[in-house]
C-alpha cells in the first residue's frame, strides 16, 4: 500500500471565458449598426390605394401626412378620418405649423427641395385632401406627391 494516491485523469478542463467579451461586445456593435428605428407609429387605418405607375424617391427629404380613421386601439378619438403628423393627431389648422416646423428641422439644402407625402387610405373622402392641399398651399410646400402600392396585374 501506498501513502499517495493517484487522482483520476478522467476530469473536463475548465471553459476559458477569456473571449466572452469580445463576443458580447461584437454583437451589440452588429444589433446598433443593423437596427433601424422607426420615424412614428400609425394612429390610423391606412390601406393605400393601388397604382400602375409608382416611382420610389429619396426619404431624406420627404414629409409625411397620414389621413384616416383611427385604429381600434384609438377608437376614443371617434370614427371619422383624422390627420396624423408624426406620433399626433392634428387638426387641419394644425397642418401648416407642423409642415412649417418640420420643413425648419431639416438640413438648410434639403429645405428648398422638400415634398409633402400623402399616405392616405383608400376609404377616406376627398373633402378631407383636399383641406390638406389648401393649408399646403398657404404653407408654400407645393411639392406633394401622393404614396400608394404597386398595382398587381391579375
Amino acid at each position: 500500500m501506498s501513502k499517495f494516491r493517484k487522482k483520476d485523469k478522467g476530469g473536463l478542463p475548465a471553459i476559458s471565458t477569456a473571449s466572452l467579451p469580445d463576443i458580447v461586445f461584437m454583437l451589440l456593435f452588429f444589433f446598433m449598426v443593423a437596427t433601424v428605428m422607426r420615424d412614428s407609429s400609425l394612429m390610423i387605418e391606412n390601406q393605400l390605394p393601388s397604382a400602375d405607375q409608382v416611382e420610389k424617391l429619396k426619404k431624406d427629404r420627404t414629409v409625411f401626412i397620414y389621413g384616416g380613421k383611427p385604429s381600434s386601439q384609438y377608437s376614443q378619438f371617434g370614427s371619422e378620418p383624422r390627420i396624423q403628423f408624426n406620433d399626433a393627431f392634428i387638426g387641419v389648422n394644425d397642418v401648416k405649423p407642423s409642415v412649417l416646423q418640420a420643413i425648419s428641422e431639416l438640413n438648410e439644402e434639403l429645405q428648398s427641395m422638400v415634398v409633402i407625402g400623402l399616405k392616405v387610405d383608400k376609404d377616406t373622402n376627398a373633402g378631407l385632401v383636399s383641406d390638406i392641399k389648401q393649408e399646403l398651399r398657404k404653407a408654400n410646400a407645393l411639392k406633394i406627391m401622393y404614396i400608394a402600392n404597386v398595382k398587381t396585374e391579375q
